[in-house]
């Protein structure tokens, strides 16, 4: 329906200046890096390229305003759009609430409109308020965020499922290769190796066996200025899933080349935990690693060992240089691993590539709606388009960004902490999330499949997922 709005003469909007019509909101905790948590209850968001930027467990500390907020970076000009409770990063962290003038969500993408000039590390707050946007009524205002929302809410959902496909993967890896309870493990006795007990059959090896790190140098000028780039600042941490690329246009200097289904490592202080699988086709950073299985069979083993935190530590604890500590992959071949017998190799990649291919798909729709939406955008704004005919429903277009879960009353068999995940609810005596198992269940896996694969759940346990899972639905609807 959106792609069908008929194009027409700009309504008539009056340009006002920003600066008049927000508030600067009191942060009354700020909460500075070096005490951002992994993990936690309460997200700390600033002014960052990562909407989170980490955890705390002091909700003491949270900001006690109104929501939603509009998170304005002072030295970066970022904009993010916060409805959920949230802890306020220290430095250059602006809180933004309009007048009554505004729709907040109509005023969070026309600032997301503005061709706002960057002066590097320098404050910019004073430039966003002496800016000029258009101040449409009311109704059109309403019309303009919920149709640019329903994108950003297909992204933010999208967005979602990666990160449980994610969950999926390191979870069943978890399962089988450090608590060894992979399907059969019953029956198979443990032994000594060189890193512990390991099942019978299994072998100690390095990741090089498993591996190998391959360099294609090529120049800019030598491949199309569309083909896709991957620079240091587009790997996520903490996150296989490589969302965001830019093209050789954007550069002039040589680089490495890669293939799809390739794994890219950030060498550069490894301890920021980039690593993650090439979507496509591009070349990328001459500080990245480009690993290869040596076999297609040692793909997601090899994924897993590289992206594991213990691997980080390894490579961070042998990177060479002070200032900008590099991981050497001479010496990360030597890092040991665990090899299991081809049975169990081969079962655990399918599992893994099907995973790979869904958050692969999932990336390539956010790149669409992303495109789409940033083409409506400022045409949207500029009232190039017209909405005012428009039907559309302005009242339950909520964004729910970086939702918690509902903590509804669990059973015998389900367990809420915060220490595990966040407080998820999770199935007794694992680390294995309720929502986790209703994921595999909504993508066709049976009881028995999931039993199998993951013997620490039993069919008690399904069925409280169940009924967890209807409780918050009654209780949605009931709203």
């Amino acid at each position: 329906m959106i792609l069908r709005l008929i194009m027409n003469n700009s309504i008539q909007n009056s340009e006002v200046l920003i600066g008049d019509y927000i508030k600067t909101l009191r942060k009354k905790h700020k909460i500075k890096k070096s005490e951002y948590l992994s993990s936690g209850s309460i997200p700390v968001v600033d002014q960052g390229q990562d909407f989170i930027a980490g955890y705390i467990d002091d909700a003491e500390r949270s900001y006690d305003g109104k929501l939603p907020v509009i998170v304005f970076g002072d030295h970066t000009c970022t904009l993010k759009y916060v409805d959920f409770p949230f802890a306020v990063g220290a430095d250059g962290t602006q809180l933004i609430r309009p007048t009554e003038d505004f729709d907040i969500r109509y005023l969070y993408y026309a600032l997301r409109d503005l061709s706002l000039e960057h002066f590097g590390y320098q404050r910019h707050f004073k430039y966003l308020k002496t800016s000029k946007i258009l101040c449409p009524p009311m109704p059109i205002q309403s019309k303009i965020a919920a149709i640019l929302s329903a994108y950003d809410d297909l992204i933010e959902n999208n967005t979602r499922r990666i990160k449980i496909l994610e969950d999926m993967a390191q979870t069943l890896y978890q399962e089988w290769f450090v608590h060894f309870r992979f399907p059969g493990h019953e029956n198979v006795p443990m032994v000594e190796s060189p890193l512990g007990p390991i099942p019978q059959g299994w072998k100690v090896g390095e990741l090089g066996d498993l591996a190998e790190s391959i360099r294609r140098n090529v120049k800019p000028r030598d491949v199309k200025q569309e083909t896709p780039y991957f620079g240091l600042e587009h790997l996520p941490r903490k996150s296989i899933a490589l969302s965001n690329w830019d093209s050789v246009a954007s550069i002039n200097s040589a680089k490495l080349r890669f293939k799809k289904g390739e794994i890219l490592f950030g060498k550069i202080r490894p301890y920021f935990h980039k690593v993650g699988v090439a979507p496509l086709n591009g070349i990328c950073s001459s500080d990245t690693i480009v690993i290869h299985p040596k076999i297609n069979e040692y793909f997601a083993i090899t994924l897993s060992y590289v992206s594991s935190e213990h691997f980080i530590k390894y490579a961070t604890t042998t990177s060479q240089g002070s200032k900008m500590p590099r991981a050497d992959w001479k010496v990360l071949v030597k890092y040991p691993v665990i090899v299991p017998p081809d049975q169990i190799t081969q079962r655990f990649n399918t599992f893994t590539c099907e995973v790979i291919d869904k958050i692969h798909n999932l990336i390539f729709q956010n790149a669409n709606l992303r495109q789409t939406r940033d083409l409506l955008l400022p045409k949207l704004i500029s009232g190039e388009i017209d909405v005012s005919e428009i039907d559309i429903d302005t009242n339950g277009m909520q964004p729910t960004k970086g939702g918690t879960y509902i903590p509804y009353p669990l059973t015998a068999r389900l367990h809420s902490d915060r220490k595990i995940l966040g407080g998820k609810p999770v199935i007794k005596g694992t680390r294995l999330a309720v929502a986790f198992i209703l994921d595999l269940l909504k993508q066709g896996w049976s009881e028995d499949d999931i039993v199998e694969n993951y013997p620490s759940v039993v069919h008690e346990d399904i069925e409280a997922c169940h009924a967890y899972q209807e409780k918050v639905t009654r209780a949605s609807v009931s709203r």
